[in-house]
């Protein structure tokens, strides 16, 4: 039978691993006959038979099946079959066709881990992202707390979502979703309608340690399609930001200005809508000259002093660095100066176009 199955090229090629198409012509206990046409008789049974009962319970003479083959010949001759490893191999080729062709389907939440939602397609498990969720569902959770980030995606236990197939890999039984893929084709079309350069209105949506989300345009039609973006803590204002809520907070309406546009992702800055301070600083301060400041912080570089000035533009949004080197080590830096106190300093250097001060200790 091998020989036969192998070497005669009248009779359609079959090989391990290939699925055949068989009629159901006997049982024995856990057993189940195929008549295979031309490849002969096939035999589900033991193990494979014990993984596909629920589905052979079902069957009856005559009906026909498809099976992979798993072995050409076995001791008693038969061509040894498994239903559950075809079924699997089709379900997998049905979802690539999905993939390819970007179908939309719908799955439910069965469950959450702090890294996405875990769902079901026709059996298999799959995997959601968190970083593949809609804007709207994303979990803005201020520290990236694990424990919060699971909370929130709890929530969504039980729900249905649409999404699309990101990623899969039969070998590995991979299978990642993507919510926001179903929506990508109308972001790319809304996004057509800004370049960098253009000041929004929008809405702040969620607020994290890292920067704060905003929604546009600000409208009172419901349907009307909405764009996200993130002003990173950075380009919220001029002076070094330690608080996020310190600026802005959820539901406010503020105006900003688009600064990137890149892989559909929308970054946008408060403070470029600001009088840049450091061009007051030109005007007001030159190399050697011996300014009053406060030790806001230390870093490994040294310490950050913010200038104390007069002038509104410049006091608090203005800081220089008193460079370690000025003290020789940590220890001797932070026994000379301490957070919150206000020193003597002269500044050595002055670069307002990168937003630079270096200063040494009076």
């Amino acid at each position: 039978m091998k020989e036969l199955l192998e070497d005669n090229s009248s009779i359609r090629p079959a090989q391990v691993g290939t699925i055949v198409e068989g009629k159901i012509i006997g049982r024995a206990r856990s057993t189940a006959f195929l008549d295979l046409g031309p490849l002969g008789a096939g035999i589900i049974y033991g193990k494979e038979f014990q993984e596909a009962k629920d589905e052979l319970k079902h069957l009856k003479t005559g009906d026909m099946v498809l099976a992979k083959i798993i072995d050409l010949e076995n001791e008693e001759g038969y061509v040894e079959l498994s239903l559950n490893q075809a079924s699997n191999e089709l379900i997998w080729e049905r979802l690539a066709e999905k993939k390819e062709k970007e179908e939309t389907i719908t799955v439910k939440i069965s469950g959450a881990n702090k890294g996405g939602l875990l769902a079901e397609v026709s059996g298999i498990p799959a995997f959601l992202p968190v970083s593949q969720l809609l804007a709207e569902h994303y979990p803005k959770v201020e520290k990236g707390d694990a424990v919060k980030i699971l909370k929130e995606l709890q929530v969504f236990t039980g729900s249905e979502m649409e999404v699309k197939i990101f990623d899969l890999d039969p070998r590995q039984g991979k299978l990642i979703l993507s919510e926001k893929a179903k929506e990508n084709e109308k972001t790319k079309e809304l996004i057509k309608k800004y370049s960098v350069g253009d000041v929004v209105e929008g809405e702040i949506t969620g607020i994290t340690d890292f920067g704060v989300f905003i929604k546009f345009p600000i409208s009172s039609d419901k349907d009307e399609p909405k764009l996200e973006g993130l002003i990173h803590i950075s380009e919220l204002d001029w002076k070094l930001i330690e608080n996020t809520n310190d600026v802005v907070k959820a539901g406010e309406t503020v105006s900003a200005k688009i600064i990137s546009i890149a892989n559909d992702k929308i970054s946008l800055s408060l403070k470029a809508l600001k009088k840049d301070p450091w061009l007051e600083i030109e005007n007001t301060y030159k190399k050697g000259s011996v300014i009053e400041g406060e030790v806001t912080k230390f870093n490994p570089y040294g310490a950050f002093v913010q200038i104390i000035s007069d002038n509104e533009e410049i006091s608090p949004k203005i800081q220089g660095l008193c460079h370690i080197s000025e003290f020789g080590t940590k220890a001797k830096m932070e026994s000379s100066l301490e957070i919150g106190k206000k020193y003597k300093f002269q500044i050595l250097s002055i670069d307002t176009k990168e937003h630079r001060m270096s200063l040494k200790m009076e």
